[in-house]
């Protein structure tokens, strides 16, 4: 299958943004030191509350990430819609088969990851008499993960490999993206910026879903960014500049308003901005090795959570205590592990799975 003619004045002049691909490992990696207080939370059936600073290994030297390391969610919402923008914008034909490239991309490592922990949790289950951390571990949810729906509010709570919560409500940010590519393609920068201000403004407002409007908000103001950088916004002194200024703005806010709402949008578009300063300054390429870095983020993310789970039934079966999770090499080898898992996934099971689907399609493999 051919190509079609790229639409013109859509897409950057600059192909691979090779720092972006290497913050979304990062990214993935600082998730799971906010799920590393999992490892101490006992065989309970409700709520446990884990002192982090006095159990993590390391806490006082990586104290952030063991206490905001979710706010890494919100950057991949930001850089997904960045990342699709230059994907799709100019793509005449990128909505005939945008969803068949979304289901070969996501849908089999998570049915993979969603199959195992059912396993694994039965198995905890049927030891312990409850589940590990996430308690929803019914039909209705299993079926609504089947499908992606398991976070657009039918939901109890998250269940089965709950870090995919994320996935699921992401889905719907690429909806709308899906629907409003057209007008998106006239205005990028003016329409992406009013969906993001509606979204989020709803979700400051405490509107019903708030992780659903707080993810379609990030995506669109990523897609904000690309429309601005269309512009000739994505110039590395500008950048720089955006990028003290909505870092100035997440402290005030976080410490002046007492606002972790506001302090987190600001932040992560901070982050974003400087990430996208150190892309235009390699006007070398000298990061050019860490532009399939990116690409194990997903498995990473996807992962960790029942390499955790098993290592927890190893653990408890084997030793009888969870105290070597307060060493510091066992931190070490839970993240090695799960980047490792993430590259190996890619390779031996994400992209031939993706060609298969897309083949199976009749399409190309998508590169977003």
């Amino acid at each position: 299958m051919h190509s079609a003619t790229p639409l013109t004045g859509l897409r950057l002049p600059k192909r691979h943004f090779n720092a972006l691909d290497l913050s979304r490992l990062l990214a993935a990696c600082a998730v799971l030191f906010w799920h590393y207080q999992h490892f101490f939370v006992p065989p309970v059936d409700y709520q446990f509350h884990v002192n982090r600073a006095a159990v993590s290994p390391l806490y006082h030297q990586l104290a952030w990430l063991f206490d905001y390391g979710h706010v890494a969610v919100q950057y991949f919402w930001a850089v997904s819609g960045f990342v699709f923008a230059h994907v799709y914008l100019a793509d005449s034909g990128a909505r005939g088969r945008f969803w068949l490239a979304r289901v070969a991309r996501l849908w089999p490592l998570h049915l993979l990851t969603l199959v195992l922990v059912a396993g694994l949790q039965a198995v905890y289950n049927g030891v312990n008499g409850t589940e590990f951390i996430y308690h929803h571990q019914d039909a209705k949810h299993f079926l609504l993960s089947l499908g992606l729906a398991h976070y657009w509010g039918w939901q109890a709570d998250q269940s089965f490999n709950g870090p995919s919560w994320s996935l699921s409500t992401e889905i719907l940010a690429y909806a709308a993206f899906w629907l409003l590519l057209p007008g998106l393609r006239r205005s990028p920068m003016v329409l992406a910026l009013m969906a993001a201000v509606l979204m989020l403004g709803m979700f400051f407002r405490r509107v019903p879903d708030g992780p659903v409007l707080t993810c379609i908000g990030y995506f669109f103001g990523g897609v904000a960014v690309y429309g601005a950088a269309l512009k000739g916004g994505l110039r590395a002194g500008v950048l720089v500049i955006a990028a003290c200024a909505l870092a100035a703005l997440a402290v005030w806010l976080g410490y002046g308003w007492h606002s972790s709402n506001g302090a987190t949008l600001a932040g992560t578009f901070a982050a974003l901005c400087a990430v996208l300063a150190i892309d235009t300054a390699d006007r070398d390429g000298r990061l050019a090795s860490a532009r399939h870095l990116g690409d194990a983020s997903y498995g990473v993310y996807l992962w960790h959570f029942p390499i955790q789970l098993a290592l927890v039934l190893l653990i408890d079966w084997a030793l009888g205590s969870r105290s070597i999770v307060q060493q510091p090499a066992f931190l070490l080898f839970f993240v090695g592990s799960s980047v490792l898992a993430g590259f190996a996934s890619h390779r031996w099971f994400e992209r031939p799975a993706q060609r298969w689907v897309m083949r199976l399609g009749g399409q190309r493999a998508s590169a977003a």
